[in-house]
């Protein structure tokens, strides 16, 4: 078992600027296989954008996905969790926040993302979560 973030974290940063539309951050979401997406300026992380988010906060009241952007949907300061922290921290905080994916932020700059199935892929690799999380994407 992985005691350590950094040990189960996707490493990397997949990022939209702040006045990126929804379809710009949706396409980058396609390419990369994930569900969430880092919005943030030069300075700092200032939200993240999930599929979920697009869904439920533009499409379904109508908003125009060309026009609206990320960070109008994204969920603000989110919460975080650095490299070195303990992964029972991470799960913890998901819990108390009721999120599926948490930044990983290293001296201010995001350097990867923890999410429900990199846990399951180290911490439970028996699970139907696991299976599905480290299947192959659909093309």
């Amino acid at each position: 078992m992985a005691d350590l973030v950094r040990e189960v974290m996707t490493p990397g940063v997949v990022a939209v600027r702040p006045d990126a539309s929804l379809v710009e951050a949706a396409q980058l979401m396609r390419a990369q296989d994930v569900g969430g997406v880092l919005v943030a300026d030069v300075r700092r992380v200032v939200g993240l954008l999930t599929d979920r988010d697009i869904t439920l906060r533009a499409v379904a009241d109508g908003a125009d996905p060309l026009t609206v952007s990320a960070q109008a949907v994204c969920t603000p300061d989110p919460v975080a969790v650095g490299p070195d922290d303990e992964v029972s921290r991470a799960v913890a905080l998901m819990r108390e926040h009721a999120v599926r994916r948490l930044p990983v932020v290293e001296d201010g700059r995001p350097v990867g993302m923890l999410s429900l199935g990199d846990l399951a892929l180290t911490q439970d690799p028996d699970s139907a979560l696991a299976d599905i999380s480290g299947a192959l994407p659909d093309t």
